[in-house]
């Protein structure tokens, strides 16, 4: 299927985000730091008076008497704040990055309340493949992951028989499709998705019934499988109440270490999250050493294991996807180079960027790329992943999980 690059239209100057949940807009979700840069208020007010006296628009000022003057629709141009948010999302849209984002204040307020993880919607974590709208990852047993939805469909158009809305998806900016699919509990919406290898190469359409999703971030649960008894853990993603969770899960985990041969970590779908639960997760196996580093436009850092390695000694696996994105491939990089644990399942995301949030005067906020991550060995995985060492694919036409009876056997 040829993907054709997004061109440079008026609909960039709407707001874009990337990897949102349909339905729940997770204020800065791929936010793997949460430092700001050492800014004083009169050096950004400095910054900020360059740019006022170098930044020559005449332009734009032309552009806007034009449509002040001739445009049809004259309502339009009375909103002023609006027509602000359209220039600023244009600026920040015209660097080229789809991670760095402008949210106005609606938008950005609905991230922010979101945040608590409780919304109606459809349950999927959203991306561009080769610029062509596409599902990084159903969430665990939302509506789109129980509708078939998987990692990888590409979303072609987008079908709410209630509103008599029907529109492809072409050019759309992430914020765009978040409004468009997300919707009452109950609804439905139709999604057009190509799947290569399947439906004989066609488009075809999935309905799916929107609901109430409640985010769980740790899921734990004992298997005897293949004659060993494991301990299961599904970290779904890194989010505000992971850490509470995650130790949770490490005391039961701790109360049965004798009766257990190991440990499974699934990272599958896990499109990332908070930087800080990233880390913890990582040092709840790796005694010492880094876990990741960082390289920005005014500095390097490295962050290293936090010494509180509970879980140190049990064997480990670990499984991923093509939907185990950001912070969780900060998690499977690091146990790959400093503890040499096995990867099953397939190649991850690869997102190789940090993005922090800045918050605006009008009560909008930017999202902005300010680092690369690197992995232990100095890996840069960005638009190419992590290899896996134990390449495996789940039969679809199966209830089996063959990805993790894989990972036993080989644990």
């Amino acid at each position: 299927m040829s993907l054709k690059n997004f061109s440079t239209t008026l609909l960039r100057l709407l707001t874009a985000s990337l990897l949102i949940l349909l339905g729940m807009s997770l204020q800065s979700r791929y936010q793997l730091l949460q430092q700001r840069n050492n800014l004083s208020r009169a050096s950004l007010s400095k910054i900020q008076l360059e740019s006022h006296d170098q930044l020559k628009m005449p332009q734009f000022w032309e552009a806007y008497a034009y449509l002040k003057r001739d445009y049809l629709d004259a309502n339009k141009l009375k909103d002023q704040k609006q027509l602000v948010d359209g220039a600023t999302a244009g600026l920040v849209a015209s660097l080229g990055d789809p991670y760095t984002l402008y949210l106005p204040p609606k938008e950005n307020k609905r991230s922010t309340e979101d945040l608590a993880g409780k919304f109606y919607g459809v349950g999927i974590e959203l991306g561009y493949k080769e610029a062509t709208l596409a599902v990084v990852a159903p969430l665990a047993d939302s509506p789109a992951a129980k509708a078939g939805i998987k990692a990888g469909d590409l979303i072609l158009k987008v079908k709410d028989p209630a509103r008599h809305f029907e529109e492809k998806t072409t050019n759309w900016s992430l914020n765009k499709a978040v409004e468009e699919i997300r919707g009452p509990k109950d609804s439905q919406v139709i999604l057009t998705l190509y799947r290569q290898g399947t439906h004989d190469n066609k488009p075809f359409d999935v309905t799916i019934k929107r609901g109430e999703i409640v985010v769980k971030t740790v899921k734990l649960k004992f298997l005897t499988n293949q004659g060993k008894r494991v301990a299961y853990i599904r970290l779904m993603r890194f989010g505000g109440n992971t850490d509470q969770e995650w130790n949770q899960a490490v005391k039961q985990i701790l109360a049965k270490k004798g009766q257990i041969q190991g440990i499974v970590l699934d990272l599958r779908n896990n499109p990332g999250g908070f930087f800080n639960e990233a880390i913890n997760v990582a040092s709840t196996f790796i005694p010492s050493g880094v876990i990741v580093k960082q390289q920005g436009r005014y500095s390097n850092q490295v962050f290293k294991a936090t010494g509180k390695a509970k879980l140190a000694h049990i064997p480990l696996i670990v499984l991923v996807n093509k939907g185990s994105a950001s912070a969780a491939e900060i998690v499977a990089g690091a146990l790959r180079d400093d503890l040499h644990i096995k990867l099953v399942g397939e190649n991850t995301f690869g997102k190789g960027t940090v993005q922090d949030v800045r918050d605006l005067s009008n009560g909008g906020g930017m999202h902005i790329t300010v680092a690369r991550w690197i992995l232990p060995n100095d890996d840069w995985i960005n638009k190419k992943g992590i290899a896996v060492e134990i390449p495996v694919n789940n039969n679809p036409k199966t209830k089996t999980d063959e990805v993790l009876n894989r990972a036993i056997k080989a644990l």
